[in-house]
């Protein structure tokens, strides 16, 4: 038997507002047998990363998707240290696609978990930071490619506006969108993430929704409206696009973030007419959806990155004791691009 330390991400109490790090969640010690006996279809992982996301908030805050006393779960990525699986190999790079791998640094994957988990073949031959596999090719890559694609069935010479721009979902989107030709207009919560869009991911125009007037930049920047609008926040923002889209516009939606802290108070929207004015579609989406397009979005992203007409932000805290601090700090856009947790070293 060996027992080695296993910090465990945990749910302790319901949050009203905003999560505190400490009261909502915190890392508490725990132990494992990395020795233990394998059952038929179990394998053994030990945590590389876990992905920190805007889901995770609103799954705390339901209070019914996470037991009090147990650990968080959502998407990780990791290496097989033993296996009694034949489609886990030792070695292999795992990913947890379906957000369902345990906040901990060893995890005992059963085989009716085993299905969530993808073997990342390429991860350690691509030449790209193994990163990129919790991020632009792991659960965002697909929610932008599929989104923007699928949904948003863009045409080149388009306008597509991206709120939360410069985040691990709308990075992508923006910058997929100016390789097929659109014209792309981004907002992010200050002037230095503006300048990241612009001067780095090299989008058209970029908002502050902080400091700007929004109905005013949309008429500046988007001069003939709004054909795409990928939506990840919700509130005044969306009230305020809808004025400035296009008949027959799309608006794929895969966040709602500005309900986030906030507890039970959420903003109006008042211009919900224009959805029928307009003739306009919005599909809300998860990746759920479109699991079918996985290997082809893995294709055309990990190409983009290659030639490198597609960059990846990311904020990595060391340390799986940074977790709840990490969150807070995605929540409240202090991060840039993907935010994430680095548990361990490959």
């Amino acid at each position: 038997m060996v027992q080695v330390k296993n910090s465990q991400v945990i749910y302790t109490k319901k949050p009203v507002g905003a999560i505190v790090p400490g009261e909502h969640i915190k890392v508490i010690p725990s132990t494992i047998d990395l020795t233990v006996t394998l059952a038929e279809g179990e394998f053994l992982v030990k945590v590389l990363y876990l992905s920190v996301d805007p889901y995770l908030y609103y799954m705390i805050n339901e209070g019914k998707l996470y037991e009090t006393g147990a650990p968080l779960f959502g998407n990780t990525l990791g290496v097989v240290l033993r296996s009694n699986n034949p489609n886990f190999k030792q070695d292999d790079i795992v990913y947890n696609l379906m957000a369902q791998g345990v906040f901990e640094e060893y995890t005992l994957v059963k085989p009716d978990q085993a299905v969530a988990y993808r073997v990342r073949k390429d991860a350690q031959s691509s030449g790209l930071p193994l990163s990129n596999y919790m991020g632009a090719l792991g659960l965002c890559g697909l929610t932008a490619y599929a989104g923007l694609l699928e949904i948003g069935k863009p045409k080149k010479g388009e306008t597509l506006f991206v709120s939360t721009a410069a985040g691990a979902v709308g990075q992508l989107v923006a910058q997929i969108g100016k390789n097929l030709g659109l014209r792309v207009v981004g907002s992010t919560g200050s002037d230095d993430k503006v300048k990241f869009l612009t001067e780095q991911l090299g989008l058209d125009g970029g908002i502050n929704y902080k400091t700007d007037d929004i109905d005013y930049k949309l008429t500046e920047l988007c001069p003939n409206g709004i054909d795409i609008y990928f939506e990840q926040v919700g509130g005044p923002i969306l009230d305020t696009v809808l004025k400035h889209v296009n008949v027959f516009a799309r608006i794929p939606v895969c966040g709602m973030i500005s309900h986030a802290n906030k507890g039970p108070k959420d903003s109006p929207i008042y211009n919900t007419y224009q959805i029928l004015a307009k003739w306009i579609t919005i599909r809300g989406f998860s990746v759920a959806h479109f699991l079918d397009k996985e290997d082809e979005a893995l294709e055309k992203i990990t190409q983009w990155l290659r030639d490198r007409t597609i960059t990846y932000a990311e904020t990595i805290a060391e340390g799986i004791d940074q977790t709840p601090q990490a969150l807070l700090d995605m929540l409240n856009g202090k991060s840039v691009g993907k935010q994430m947790v680095k548990v361990a070293d490959f």
